[in-house]
Parts: structure tokens; sequence; C-alpha cells
């Protein structure tokens, strides 16, 4: 038996332990053999380690784990190779490194040296990754093939940032809004740089305490942003954004309606890219099943309007891919339905596939 970050977890791996989420609400059962949709269940309830069956202990974990991983990866692959080949990639990518390294000077030299934040600089940090002719759309496919970076903090607050800009856009949000939100997604995690890095990548089991030192992250970042010269909705999206509507998020444990509502739209874009972010055993999860989990379980943790108004959008960015289903039948996206944004209409050929009539039937992977 061993403990294993989330983050780690591959499919074919046996749970050791019945796993809780932190108001004791039972996610997966002991002896339960994790898919994809478990572990980024996981995810989406914000658990960091989880105690599994050592090989030694359930044979069929290498072999569950080696097949599902290889598979995963390759399907991606076309799908990710045409975007990785444009020149509006790879002109984003070098401006994407280029700028998260400036980034992380920032927010070391906030977090550690208490500098002061020039607002407008880092706004228009993000804001130039997607001037010109980039779409919505375009920044979705940008994002969902610079997962080859592995940065626990940085390129994360750079992907909320750019998702919050573009969110508070389909919000229809003002230009100070839009601002507000951009520059809250960049700063949400600062906090972490204060959580000592032993805990943070702690390979083994985490204590109780260890646990409520990494959840003290929200606090931590407020503390940082509370006497600086930004926004007050600012420095609330590094408190809240582990904030959940049904009262089961932290630090606070309050409910929707003393949640901030730029805190709300931060924690949609932070947990959508915690989501769908690589991993060890495959490329980037396909958005559907994340839109999935979302439909499922969000809409009493997450404020109704700014999910719907994400999953509404979000989907849309994805219209025209093709898409492989899981009985191994390719299509193309042409119609979103409205009751059930994860199953949309295909075509396959000549003939067309409505999945939110097919319950057997999902996406599994862009080909």
């Amino acid at each position: 038996m061993k403990r294993v970050r989330v983050s780690d977890l591959r499919p074919g791996m046996k749970t050791a332990e019945d796993v809780f989420s932190y108001n004791n609400q039972m996610i997966v059962p002991k002896g339960s053999v994790l898919d994809d949709k478990m572990i980024t269940r996981l995810e989406f309830y914000s658990v960091l380690a989880v105690r599994v069956l050592d090989e030694s202990e359930d044979d069929q974990v290498d072999g569950s784990s080696s097949g599902s991983g290889s598979s995963d990866s390759g399907e991606d692959q076309s799908y990710s190779q045409r975007v990785k080949n444009s020149k509006q990639f790879k002109q984003f990518e070098k401006s994407f490194l280029e700028t998260t390294e400036i980034f992380k000077e920032n927010l070391r030299s906030i977090a550690e040296d208490g500098a002061e934040i020039d607002s407008r600089a880092m706004i228009d940090s993000i804001t130039g990754l997607v001037e010109g002719d980039m779409t919505g759309s375009s920044v979705f496919d940008m994002l969902h093939n610079m997962r080859q970076y592995d940065d626990f903090t940085y390129m994360h607050s750079m992907n909320v940032a750019l998702i919050c800009n573009v969110f508070a856009k389909w919000l229809k949000m003002s230009e100070r809004d839009v601002d507000i939100l951009t520059l809250g997604g960049l700063l949400h995690d600062i906090g972490k740089l204060k959580i000592p890095d032993n805990i943070i990548h702690k390979p083994d089991k985490l204590s109780p305490a260890e646990y409520n030192i990494i959840k003290t992250h929200s606090l931590q970042g407020y503390n940082i942003l509370k006497d600086k010269n930004i926004d007050e909705n600012v420095k609330q999206c590094a408190l809240m954004h582990h904030e959940r509507s049904d009262g089961s998020g932290y630090p606070l444990g309050v409910t929707a309606e003393k949640i901030n509502n730029y805190a709300k739209i931060v924690s949609i874009a932070d947990v959508y890219d915690a989501m769908t972010a690589a991993r060890i055993y495959r490329g980037p999860l396909c958005p559907f099943k994340v839109i999935s989990i979302f439909e499922s379980e969000g809409l009493h943790k997450y404020d109704g309007h700014y999910l719907l108004t994400f999953l509404e959008h979000v989907v849309t960015t994805y219209m025209n891919n093709r898409v492989r289903l899981n009985n191994g039948l390719e299509g193309d996206v042409i119609f979103m339905n409205r009751n059930q944004y994860s199953r949309p209409m295909l075509q396959c050929g000549d003939k067309f596939i409505d999945l939110s009539k097919e319950p057997d039937l999902y996406i599994e992977t862009f080909v």
C-alpha cells in the first residue's frame, strides 16, 4: 500500500481506502479500479492524495495502467499536432513562456519581498497574449496544447488568468471587470508560495496537520495582498476561490450569498484548468469529460449563472472538432445540446448521432 498524489494517479490503480471529500462525502469507495473519470472526480473535490494498492498487492494495476495511458495519449496526438504545427500556436507558446518567466519573478518579489504590484503591467502581459485575431476558441485550443509543461503554480495561474479574461467577455462584463478578473486569476494562488515545498510535493501520506497547512494557501494569499494597492475583489479572489456555494469549501466554509462574485468566476476557471491538465500517463483530459462532471456535480457547488454561461461557451469552442467515441466511432461535433453540453450531436460520415439520446456513448478524446 502506498500514498499517491492525485496528480500522479493512473487508470487501473486500485484504491486501498474509502476516499472522502473535505465535508465527509464519500467520493470513491475502497477497492475501486480507477479510471479517468474517477481521477478527475477526485481533482474536482480537491482531494490531494489517495492510498492505492502496490502492484504486488494487485497484479492488474500495471497492465490496466499502461494500456489506458498509451491509448489516450496516442488518440490525442493528431488533434494536438494540428494545433501545434500552426504559426499561431508557435507564436503563442513563445510569448507565453517568456511572459511566465517574468511573472515568476514578479510573483516571488511580491510574496517574499513585499514588492508592490504593477496591476496594469500584469494585466497587459495577459491581454498581450490574446490580442489580434485570437478568439475565445483559439485561446482554449492554445491552452489545451500547452500541457507538456509541468509547473505547479506559475503556468496554472497564467492559464487561469487567460480563461478568466475570456470568461469575463462571455459574461459581457465591462473593461474594468475584465481587468479585475484577469488579475484575480493571475494572483489567486499566490499563497502557495508560502507553503513549504516538502508539504506541497510530499509523496507520502499527508497528516491532518499538513492537509490543513495546504488549505491555508488561500488565506496566506489574502494576507500577502491585503495591504497592496489593488482592487479589493482581487484580494477576495485569492481568499475565496476554494469556497463553494453549498458551504463545502474553505477557508471560511461560507455559502453562495457570502462568496465574492469575482471569486465564484475564478473558482470555475481554476477547477477547469486543473482538471484538463495533463498527467504522466496521458495527454490533456478531453474537455467533454470535464464538462460532464461539471454538469452532474457542479450546479450545487458553483454559481449556476456563471457555470452555465461558461459551459455553453466553452463547448462552442470545440465545435467542428473531430472526436472519437468510447465505441471507437469518429465524427465531427456539429451541434450543441443546451440541456447536456457534454453530449453534442456528431456527424459520422453520412450518419448523425445525438449523444443526448445515446446514454451508453460518450466522447473519449479529440482526434
